[in-house]
């Protein structure tokens, strides 16, 4: 009997041990929320929520009223201490007014890019880094980090008007490696990788040199700040993550892949059916500068913080399953769906949303035209483990299923590692941030 006690208690050790990855990742989000919700406070009306019905969603978010941006939010520290230094600058969190307005004409006028030159720059870039992977065998690699140094080239070159330098396009990798991955507790942030990026745009400010410029009320320092924020740490960020995202999607589903490479509508299709199961953007604040009224019953008074919940809300309408079906979209019109992949028109929806599908269309062409993918890891929207996958070029066959079971393993069981990291390191941000207080500070020291 001992010894059959004993072959049990170790097959129940060893059970437990290997549900690990199914038990514990689940656990430590919910001990992260609990955290988050104790350090900052219970701030913050969801939308869609109790209070407002997703079919309020977008009229709520475009009420001129739904304009404050930082001032006001306690949570605005957490985000001002990811996005330092200077996110003063950054466009998304500067408070409406003449700034703002100055700020946003600038951005506007280095994204308005003909859609010709738009698919010139990212089918260039896309050629020059995938150029350098092998094309005799297998490569395996991180999506997110093989989609950086393109959109760093990228914007590089719409900022400077030439060729990104290596040493530079490491610059600003660098610095966008850093914001997500604090961004996602997955990393501590380093401000000094990040300052070597701010001491190069001020030294191309000041040598005159750099083409973007803001109006002359604005300090080298505030330019500087503006340009990393906007271009080399958004821009690289957010079209990284989306091509991790489409090329992710296209790795799980063959049927989809076969029908890709020359057929532009189809790739339309799946990055659109991409940012609506995986949209960017998770929660977007922003707080009331005057009573905003929802309907008979709900008036949201001058002060609230509303979080617009994006994934919340494109779960509701027409396409509200998480299915992953690009074909949808020759049965339904995006505008006929709570679909919303770059904002809200009337509330700073995103400045690139001209251009940013033509050049991830740009990219994801000349992937599939040199490589078949295909991924065992989980697709998630915050997507910590920067998208695994294996790129197979013409010739060298496909990843076979024990290949792919292999990958799918490590990957549950480095879901379960980042987890713990996330937990520990997260908090600690979230402690730190509220510590150092970036936003509330400024805004005591330097009203606006």
């Amino acid at each position: 009997m001992t010894v059959i006690a004993t072959v049990l208690a170790t097959l129940a050790v060893l059970g437990a041990a290997w549900s690990i990855p199914h038990w514990l990742p689940p656990l430590v989000i919910r001990l992260r929320e609990q955290i988050f919700v104790r350090v900052n406070g219970t701030e913050g009306i969801p939308v869609p929520g109790p209070l407002v019905g997703a079919e309020h969603f977008e009229r709520v978010y475009a009420d001129p009223a739904a304009d404050g941006r930082s001032r006001g939010a306690g949570l605005s520290d957490l985000f001002w201490y990811w996005l330092a230094p200077g996110p003063q600058m950054h466009q998304e969190h500067l408070e409406p007014g003449e700034r703002y307005r100055s700020v946003a004409r600038v951005t506007r006028k280095v994204l308005a890019v003909p859609h010709a030159e738009s698919e010139r720059l990212a089918t260039g870039a896309a050629r020059r880094v995938l150029g350098t992977l092998p094309r005799d065998r297998i490569s395996k690699v991180r999506l997110r980090d093989l989609m950086m140094p393109i959109w760093a080239e990228v914007y590089y070159e719409l900022v400077f008007g030439d060729r990104c330098p290596p040493e530079v396009r490491n610059l600003i990798v660098g610095n966008a490696d850093d914001v997500v991955t604090a961004l996602k507790g997955t990393g501590l942030r380093h401000m000094q990788r990040r300052s070597l990026l701010t001491d190069y745009l001020i030294t191309r400010l000041e040598q005159g040199t750099c083409p973007v410029t803001l109006p002359p009320e604005f300090t080298l320092q505030e330019t500087a700040w503006y340009l990393q924020g906007a271009f080399f740490n958004t821009a690289v960020v957010q079209m990284s993550e989306a091509m991790a995202h489409v090329l992710l999607a296209i790795a799980q589903h063959p049927d989809v892949q076969r029908s890709l490479p020359d057929e532009d509508d189809a790739i339309d299709r799946v990055i659109d059916e991409t940012l609506r199961v995986h949209p960017l953007f998770g929660v977007a604040h922003r707080i009331t500068s005057a009573p905003i009224v929802v309907d008979d019953e709900v008036t949201l008074p001058a002060g609230s913080v509303l979080l617009f919940n994006y994934l919340a809300f494109q779960r509701t309408g027409p396409a509200a399953d998480d299915r992953f079906d690009p074909g949808r979209w020759l049965r339904l019109k995006p505008s006929q769906a709570h679909f919303i992949p770059f904002g809200v028109t009337a509330n700073r929806a995103c400045p690139a949303r001209g251009s940013a599908p033509v050049m991830l269309r740009a990219v994801t062409r000349e992937v599939l035209r040199r490589f078949a993918l295909a991924s065992g890891a989980a697709h998630t929207r915050s997507l910590p483990s920067r998208g695994p996958a294996y790129l197979a070029p013409p010739g060298t066959g496909r990843p076979g299923p024990a290949r792919l079971a292999g990958m799918r393993l490590a990957d549950r069981w480095g879901d379960a590692g980042r987890s713990v990291k996330q937990l520990v390191l997260g908090s600690y941000m979230v402690v730190d941030a509220r510590r150092q207080r970036l936003c509330a500070t400024y805004f005591e020291e330097a009203p606006r």
